[in-house]
């Protein structure tokens, strides 16, 4: 046994690593180290069944960190999403999936819905790992695919109860093979048992869970609470498991009413090593268990089966991300994040099997296809992150010009945390606003809280004129992208030289790139925050408060004045450099003789 676990730790530190530096990803790289280490390859590991059992634990744990995540008023914003799409791709998936079966491959109509129904679901373990891992789970597909991802899960409590009803062996032959410990109670018995305990799950995460966790924590014995907080996952799991109810299910469930609590921290930390840890051993299993003799043998079949699968599910999701009106590159990332076979057609797949739903060689051909279709799904959003991406960036679906909405005083662009204060602070002085970010993020953002924002260009003269350029009396420039910043600078000049000019910039060197260009109303953006610091600095450090704040207010005029006088000697490095010495040593000697100053005056008036 430890033999084995050095195997895999070995593969998953030699494999990873390489991926990620690849930029491959981590999933990926498990499955490869999985594929490596696996018996048709190199041989160091047998047979994964007993193995994968045990690893699926890690898509439980994570599905539990997910329900910290989402507070339950945040998942009934989510109830359309969940509902009304994932419902839609399981239905829509199914039915394709059946009709290939049943008519192309002539399969009995029970053996085609169960085929249906697993390959309808997708893998929750990649999907969420690496949106996350790519930081596009809090984007629009990824906040779209986690509400399909969670529909599947629900989906396999009903699939589980009507897997049953499809087999072609006597009814209490396949129940007494089951685990469930309900699955001799009638229909509405085993449906009454499974509300009861889903409630009492609630319950107790509601009532009793924080005093639990608060008696357990007065012990200030850390081991104690990462004990306790894996004996409550664990728990859950097994009670879900006993009543035949997917663990993941209730996990998740146990996640989502916590998510309130004020332990909610201290169980991420607890749970998020070993998450990681049956996550990784997951993936491992999954390229291990690639029966490479079998896809050798069918390779042509297995081909085309699984682009079948993927090409399937991609039309039902693209049409999907289409009707719910997703944009863009989002629509493409949805599609291609959820085009692949999931974990629960593994679950499914042994229950089938002790069915007879399906024979041996079609469970050994499914589990095939789902392992690589899951191989697959990391490389798709490699193409995606690589390729679609960047091409759908290069030409956003800006807001048609029609949409715009003039202005006579003030247009901003670039609207993100230094462009919002301008623009509150302005309007709150009733001034008139036209403004534009080409974010599509930030404008999905800031549109949720009622802002007006439209999706554009400032360094594009045609959408600069639709804002209103020719009439307004001001252009405040507040994007964070330098080069981007000069370019609308130059645009305004070139055909609105009678507006006046307010620039961000982003350091010193920006300023002087600003400033050549005949701007002298400029901001760097940290400047004044830096400034108000050090003076807290100097007040906490004992200083007089009005001292603090007079040399703050020396130390800006001096600056200000520095970044006139050495702007022509800005590009030839040995005289700036000798300058700013220069100046340095200047506003050293400004400083001490301000002090000096009021030094006297202080005492002068105290004499007085």
């Amino acid at each position: 046994m430890l033999e084995i676990a050095v195997i895999y730790l070995v593969a998953a530190l030699v494999a990873v690593p390489v991926a990620k530096r690849l930029g491959l990803g981590s999933v990926l790289g498990y499955l490869l180290a999985g594929i490596l280490i696996s018996p048709n390859l190199l041989g160091l590991v047998g047979d994964q069944t007993s193995v994968m059992h045990f690893a699926e634990f890690g898509v439980v744990m994570m599905l539990f960190l997910v329900g910290l995540e989402l507070q339950p008023a945040r998942l009934w914003k989510l109830r359309h999403s969940i509902l009304g799409l994932g419902g839609l791709q399981v239905v829509a998936t199914t039915a394709l999936i059946f009709a290939l079966c049943f008519y192309l491959f002539s399969l009995p109509w029970q053996t085609s819905l169960a085929i249906g129904l697993m390959l309808a679901l997708s893998s929750t373990a990649i999907v969420l790992q690496t949106l996350t891992e790519k930081g596009w789970i809090k984007q629009d597909a990824g906040q779209n695919a986690f509400s399909v991802l969670l529909f599947q899960d629900i989906a396999v409590i009903p699939i589980l109860a009507i897997l049953p009803l499809l087999a072609f062996q006597d009814l209490s032959t396949a129940q007494s093979s089951g685990h469930s410990l309900i699955a001799h109670l009638p229909v509405y018995g085993q449906v009454g048992v499974s509300l009861s305990v889903i409630a009492a799950i609630i319950l107790a995460g509601k009532y009793i869970s924080s005093p639990l966790f608060r008696y357990i924590a007065e012990t200030r014995l850390r081991e104690i609470f990462t004990i306790a907080a894996l004996l409550l996952v664990i728990a859950i799991a097994l009670i879900m498991e006993k009543i035949g109810l997917s663990p993941a299910l209730g996990t998740f469930l146990a996640g989502v009413v916590l998510a309130e609590s004020e332990f909610r921290h201290e169980l991420e930390v607890d749970i998020e090593p070993f998450k990681g840890l049956l996550l990784g051993l997951f993936f491992i299993t999954v390229g291990a268990s690639i029966d490479f003799p079998l896809l050798f043998d069918k390779i042509t079949l297995v081909t085309l089966t699984v682009l079948a699968l993927i090409t399937i599910k991609a039309l039902v999701l693209f049409v999907l991300a289409h009707f719910f009106k997703m944009k863009g590159s989002q629509k493409i990332l949805f599609t291609l994040a959820l085009a692949q076979g999931g974990e629960f057609a593994f679950v499914l797949l042994s229950l089938t099997s002790n069915l007879l739903i399906t024979t041996p060689e079609q469970t050994k051909l499914i589990t095939l296809i789902v392992a690589i279709s899951m191989l697959c799904a990391p490389l798709l959003l490699i193409v995606y992150e690589k390729v679609l991406a960047r091409k759908t960036s290069a030409a956003p679906e800006f807001d048609a010009i029609k949409d715009l909405e003039p202005t006579k005083n003030v247009i901003i662009a670039g609207y993100g945390r230094f462009g919002q204060i301008i623009g509150r602070l302005l309007t709150a002085q009733g001034y008139h606003l036209s403004i534009l970010d080409h974010s599509a993020s930030q404008i999905d953002l800031l549109r949720r809280f009622g802002n007006k924002v439209f999706y554009g260009d400032a360094a594009r003269q045609d959408l600069l004129a639709a804002a209103g350029a020719q009439d307004a009396k001001m252009l405040v420039i507040a994007v964070d992208e330098p080069d981007k910043t000069l370019d609308i600078i130059k645009l305004a000049h070139k055909h609105y030289p009678h507006l006046k000019i307010l620039a961000r910039a982003i350091d010193r060197r920006h300023a002087y790139q600003i400033m050549q260009l005949g701007v002298t109303s400029l901001k760097r953006e940290t400047f004044d925050s830096a400034v108000n610091f050090g003076i807290e600095a100097l007040v906490l450090l004992g200083n007089d408060p009005v001292e603090s704040a007079r040399a703050g207010e020396l130390f800006t005029e001096h600056d200000t004045e520095s970044m006139t006088i050495l702007a022509d000697k800005w590009g030839d490095d040995k005289s700036y450099g000798v300058a700013v010495k220069q100046r340095s040593e200047d506003l050293k000697q400004v400083l001490q003789n301000d002090k000096i100053e009021q030094n006297k005056l202080k005492t002068c008036q105290k004499n007085n």
